[in-house]
């Protein structure tokens, strides 16, 4: 099977809201989801494999607060806080992390798994910004933090695929 890398810009401002945006990204990843999730929620690894958020601490665990830490390419490094706002095990990953307080710049970034006929997952990356900031934050939304979502697929790809070649 050929593995197929996909990424569009989708704006959420069909309504003609300069104060949304979202960015959509998807892979698919010959691994089953249960795999893709083992990755993506070993929080402690992520400094191992992840060239976007180069460290994450904390409990994948809906209320749970997060520190993350962005490198995004081409951009400023820095660290937020987010909230788990959605888990189903071996499905969704969701956070919303804020600016100062909310209706300033608030992003919901998720993550979808959707297992594939051929045995592996599709991954969907997605993030929907909203707040007073958005309209300033869109052309570095658009370059490096989607930069940063499609460094993160591909990385997260060649891990949970090494994962099953390696039987580990």
């Amino acid at each position: 099977m050929m593995t197929v890398t996909q990424h569009e810009l989708r704006y959420a401002d069909i309504t003609g809201d300069v104060m949304q945006h979202q960015l959509h990204t998807a892979i698919e990843i010959d691994a089953p989801p249960a795999e893709v999730w083992a990755v993506l929620t070993d929080l402690d690894t992520y400094a191992d494999w992840n060239p976007f958020i180069v460290s994450a601490a904390g409990t994948v665990a809906v209320g749970e607060r997060l520190v993350n830490r962005l490198s995004p390419p081409g951009g400023k490094a820095m660290t937020f806080k987010p909230t788990v706002t959605d888990v189903v095990e071996h499905q969704t990953f969701e956070w919303l992390g804020r600016l100062l307080v909310p209706g300033v710049f608030d992003g919901r970034h998720r993550f979808e798994l959707v297992p594939t006929e051929a045995g592996g997952t599709r991954l969907t990356h997605t993030e929907h910004f909203r707040g007073v900031l958005v309209r300033f934050m869109r052309s570095s939304l658009d370059a490096q933090t989607l930069a940063g979502f499609e460094a993160m697929n591909e990385a997260l790809k060649d891990r949970a695929e090494q994962v099953v070649r390696n039987g580990s």
